[in-house]
């Protein structure tokens, strides 16, 4: 087993803790966030499968990371830890940007507006769907699967949201070209 495939299956095995402590601790947001977590770590998977490249190693572990990180943001560090949430955005807005970067270069468009504009719009229906989500639960009495944490944080999960997809327009085509460039390409 390769150093890259221990890290793989340590993440896997990291959120399905997150799964078990929030059961242990009857934190619906924590289980449910593992439970989604623990699938998207076999979005790498789907994206070679599905468009015949091959990611690097390290790029299978940053996507797992990123999930990683939003579980565990909910047994806690959302809201103790003040630079979490900034975080897990810029992460989050980097992997989403990342693939709209990939598939505009496979496609011979420029990504940057591509980028910044699937990041925004897919930034802003996470923000309703956070606040939609917020509001269903408390009206039924239940504990919210996500928390909306008011204006000021949405603002800045937007902003972390396009500090991302500014990462990815600057840093993309080195590092995402083994997904961009063909083999006459190199």
């Amino acid at each position: 087993m390769t150093i890259s495939n221990w890290l793989e299956e340590g993440l896997r095995g990291a959120i399905a803790a997150v799964f078990f402590e929030g059961i242990r601790c009857r934190n619906p947001g924590a289980i449910v966030n593992a439970v989604l977590a623990f699938a998207a770590t076999y979005f790498p998977v789907v994206v070679e499968h599905q468009y015949g490249v091959t990611l690097r190693p390290w790029q299978r572990v940053y996507v797992k990371t990123g999930m990683l990180m939003h579980a565990v943001g909910m047994l806690g560090p959302y809201d103790d830890i003040w630079w979490w949430d900034h975080l897990t955005h810029t992460h989050s807005a980097t992997i989403l940007g990342g693939f709209i970067h990939v598939i505009s270069r496979q496609r011979d468009r420029d990504p940057r507006p591509h980028v910044l504009a699937g990041v925004f719009a897919i930034g802003v229906l996470w923000e309703l769907a956070e606040y939609a989500i917020h509001f269903l639960s408390r009206r039924m009495g239940l504990d919210p699967l996500l928390v909306s944490y008011g204006k000021k944080d949405t603002f800045l999960d937007i902003v972390f949201n396009l500090f991302g997809a500014f990462l990815v327009i600057v840093f993309a085509d080195t590092f995402l070209e083994n997904l961009t460039q063909s083999d006459g390409d190199s």
